[in-house]
């Protein structure tokens, strides 16, 4: 192994301990793919997670400085084709190595400039911001799992783009108290939350589960080395989502639902099953 091969190889280690220690789900259902896409969608996830940390958690910190500070280097990564920050080096290889566009980035970089202002969200911006900080993430691991095939890529970005959708609109709702409590952001358009109440609740359940019928079509149409971990993550999805629409509003607003690791592993085992059974 030669030295730049190494220091790759240290880059896409520091992406997966990124995914291992922000999110147990989406670990689990990286471990799911194959080997050959695990390390690229760590690396895409390390990017994605390290941007939004930015923005959520930094508070201490003059965060529009980091985040264009973010986007420079992002940009030099790409051009130069390495960085001596491993999360970027291991992004911009996997942008080269499966023909990612800037637009894709750009757009969700976007999306996190736009939790740096004090917005009233209404449908143009509330579409936008979804756009950008979840549907161009499930085409960037779109870009991975169909691996230069491109029909097949124009065939389900639609999908991908709307189980994106789905799993922001339930991380909305389940981060319902940090976002509106800590971080005084309602992303949900014309809705107040001093008035959250089952009406307001079940409309937006109503387009999440329209969401989700389109994005489990596509699931099913994906290749079988990536299909088995996009269902195991769209399986969790929707029992925090069923979880979510059994709850009163009150109880969402005030707490974080979460989904307890025992039952994410029943889950996973479950969904094993499904798929190696072709019970999809």
């Amino acid at each position: 192994m030669n030295k730049k091969s190494l220091f790759d190889q240290v880059s896409v280690e520091c992406s997966k301990l990124t995914t291992l220690s922000y999110s147990t789900s989406f670990s689990l259902g990286i471990k799911m793919l194959s080997k050959k896409h695990q390390k690229a969608i760590y690396a895409v996830y390390g990017y994605v997670r390290f941007a939004d940390e930015i923005v959520d958690t930094f508070h201490d910190y003059d965060k529009r400085r980091l985040l264009d500070k973010f986007k420079r280097d992002t940009v030099e990564a790409i051009a130069d084709k390495i960085s001596l920050n491993p999360i970027l080096n291991a992004f911009q290889q996997v942008y080269h190595d499966y023909n990612m566009t800037w637009d894709l980035v750009e757009t969700f970089l976007k999306s996190m400039e736009m939790d740096l202002e004090d917005i009233q969200y209404n449908e143009q911006n509330y579409e936008e911001y979804i756009l950008g900080s979840a549907q161009v993430v499930g085409l960037m691991c779109l870009k991975v799992f169909t691996n230069g095939n491109q029909e097949m890529y124009d065939r389900l970005t639609p999908a991908a783009m709307r189980l994106g959708s789905a799993f922001q609109k339930i991380n909305f709702l389940r981060d319902l108290n940090a976002d509106y409590r800590d971080l005084g952001r309602v992303y949900f358009p014309n809705v107040d939350m001093k008035e959250f109440n089952w009406e307001t609740k079940r409309k937006i359940e109503s387009e999440i589960a329209q969401d989700f019928a389109v994005a489990y079509q596509g699931i099913l149409q994906l290749p079988k080395d990536s299909r088995y971990g996009v269902y195991l993550a769209y399986t969790y999805y929707i029992r925090l989502f069923d979880k979510i629409k059994g709850l009163d509003p009150e109880v969402v607003l005030n707490n974080r639902i979460r989904i307890a690791n025992p039952k994410k592993i029943a889950l996973m085992f479950g969904s094993f099953l499904k798929h190696n059974l072709n019970m999809l």
